[in-house]
Formats: structure tokens, C-alpha cells, sequence
């Protein structure tokens, strides 16, 4: 796994919780609950083809 992976998660969270602070204070909740979900879609996209490679190498692992 990469390392920078973990950076741009960290980051999206940064700007994430930014933008949804800005947008809860300036009265905008259903945008900032957008946001958060956009948020959580992006790094799930990337999390997922570790997730299936994971899974491929516990299968190999148990697979005689």
C-alpha cells in the first residue's frame, strides 16, 4: 500500500471538514451534508481496489 494514499485521504478530511464547518455556519446544512458524502464516495473509490486486493491475497493465502 501507498503512502500517499494515506495523504490525500488526510487531506480530502481537512477540506471536507473545512467546507462543511463554512457551510453548517453560513446556514447550508443539506450542502455541507453533500460535501461529506462527496467526501466519504472519493476516498472510498480509492480505498476500494486495496480492499479487492486484500481480499484476492487472503483467498490465495487459503486456497491449497
Amino acid at each position: 500500500m501507498e503512502v500517499t494514499i494515506i495523504f490525500k485521504i488526510a487531506a480530502v478530511g481537512i477540506l471536507v471538514s473545512i467546507l462543511s464547518q463554512v457551510l453548517k455556519h453560513s446556514g447550508r446544512e443539506e450542502q455541507a451534508f453533500m460535501v461529506s458524502l462527496a467526501g466519504l464516495l472519493i476516498v472510498l473509490f480509492w480505498i476500494v481496489p486495496y480492499i479487492y486486493e486484500l481480499f484476492q491475497s487472503i483467498q490465495k493465502l487459503f486456497v491449497v
